[in-house]
């Protein structure tokens, strides 16, 4: 195979060693190296070429990111192992022509000036990784800033957030794959070196603290809405909420599986008795269950259990094809089987659950993928969370990077808002994180167990979420173009 057409094969699995990072800590390096890789790459080439180097590049990254879809699809959903690896890969490679589109206009504006160069892919990249974490619902799952966790980097998360982190990255690797010239050189090693002797500045301070009960049910996905399955396992998890000590216990994502109506009719007595339990002193619960009836439509919910008046969070950021339906695609949500199709999404900015003086603000799944929509529950500092809940169900892709993967994310939140964790899943990884990121307890994935610890609840607002709060990513994006725009003026000048 000529050497030119084996480039972009090479790039590709380059794009795949990107991801090792999100799921071993101390693999941050390599994920800059790799990005350095592709700067040199596409700095050689013409717009065509450096489109494609970009193009392979991501799509290696995120077929690698994200492979865990063929699970879901093909064990879960019915399609054939073929269809569903061709969709992994459609997946990836759509998602990666925003990539292809900045590299080609990096080839297009680069003047050959390390540093000025530098910034233009630094702003190329951003705006490349908010476009695929914002357009069509967005896909932000394995953005390269999270690779970045355990990285120097990590510093500079309550400031600028993941995508800012990721800009950072395309910074050194672009000063990096400049050589040995001594202006960039020392760029990129400032850059790394710089935000760790800084360290992280406090932004917030210590409320108070709860002893957490969080259940991981372990039920497989192809059993959760078994007949023959579901009893056993409604059964465990009523057991569990109702044994808790302590001052909260959380259970998954769907825990409850059925729908209030359904509840009723195969398990009369189940909620009530939940409820008459947690009006008394004692632990409060959230709990994931589905909400709704068929004429004012369904939610994914969380309901929270406590002798104050109840409380319910409807998941706002809805996964498509899993819990609505896009335009024109019902034909694929049919043939995958998923039970669940069209819900109703839920506020933008919730209320808090009150547990003894802490605010904790629960999210679904991989709704804190989107660290700009969790900000803007601090616009007013009097209702803040002073502590997140993750209730998750990865039950989809078993015991595959995606959980691992995940934790990371969430463990990038608390560092950007600076509030611990709890994280309750049916699978893994069910973890408590504290405000700097650090896991304290976390139970063995695909096992049913039981996980009691203590999390520090924490007040004050990170720079990262007060403008995030209120103008969502558009300061990022601004920057950027304005960079972008400043460079392509330069060339014609």
């Amino acid at each position: 195979m000529p050497r030119r057409a084996l480039w972009p094969l090479l790039l590709a699995a380059l794009g795949a060693l990107h991801t090792v990072a999100h799921v071993h800590t101390d693999a941050w390096l390599l994920a800059i190296v790799a990005v350095a890789v592709l700067v040199a790459s596409v700095a050689r080439a013409g717009p065509a070429r450096a489109a494609l180097h970009g193009w392979a590049f991501g799509t290696g990254w995120l077929v690698a990111g994200t492979g865990w879809l063929f699970i879901s699809m093909h064990r879960y959903g019915g399609l054939p192992a073929p269809l569903a690896a061709a969709a992994v890969l459609a997946l990836a490679a759509a998602l990666s022509l925003y990539l292809a589109l900045a590299m080609a206009a990096y080839a297009r504006w680069r003047r050959g000036r390390a540093l000025p160069d530098a910034a233009l892919f630094a702003a190329l990249w951003l705006l490349a990784e908010l476009a695929r974490g914002v357009l069509f619902t967005g896909f932000p799952w394995a953005a390269s800033g999270y690779a970045q966790v355990d990285g120097p980097l990590a510093a500079l998360a309550p400031w600028v957030g993941v995508y800012g982190i990721g800009a950072v990255v395309g910074l050194v690797a672009a000063c990096a794959a400049a050589g040995l010239r001594p202006v960039p050189a020392a760029a990129a090693v400032l850059l790394l070196v710089l935000p760790a002797l800084l360290g992280t500045v406090d932004f917030s301070r210590p409320t108070g603290t709860l002893q957490v009960t969080l259940l991981q049910t372990a039920v497989a996905q192809d059993e959760k809405f078994a007949a023959e399955r579901m009893p056993e396992a409604m059964a465990w998890t009523a057991q569990a909420l109702l044994r808790a000590q302590g001052d909260l216990v959380v259970a998954p994502e769907t825990a409850v599986p059925l729908l209030p109506g359904q509840l009723a009719e195969s398990a009369p007595g189940y909620w009530e008795a939940l409820l008459v339990h947690f009006a008394r002193p004692g632990p409060a619960a959230l709990v994931g269950v589905p909400l709704g009836d068929f004429e004012r439509g369904y939610t994914n919910s969380v309901a929270g259990l406590s002798a104050a008046p109840p409380y319910r969070y409807d998941k706002l950021h809805l996964v498509p094809f899993g819990e609505f339906i896009p335009s024109g695609f019902r034909w694929f949500t049919e043939a995958m089987h998923i039970p669940l199709g069209d819900f109703q999404r839920g506020v933008r900015n919730p209320p808090s659950f009150a547990v003894r003086g802490e605010r904790v603000a629960p999210n679904i799944c991989y709704e804190d993928l989107f660290g700009e929509e969790l900000a803007a529950r601090f616009v007013d500092p009097a209702l803040a969370p002073t502590l997140f809940a993750n209730l998750s169900n990865l039950g989809w892709f078993d015991d595959s990077v995606a959980l691992p993967q995940h934790l990371h994310i969430s463990r990038l939140r608390t560092l950007e808002f600076q509030r611990g964790i709890v994280r309750a899943t049916n699978t893994g990884a069910t973890a408590i994180v504290d405000h700097r990121g650090r896991v304290t307890a976390q139970l063995p994935a695909q096992q049913r167990g039981v996980l009691t610890g203590t999390v520090q609840g924490r007040t004050g607002t990170t720079p990262y979420a007060w403008w995030a709060g209120r103008f969502g990513l558009w300061p990022l994006a601004l920057l950027a173009a304005g960079v972008v725009l400043a460079a392509v003026f330069r060339r014609r000048t």
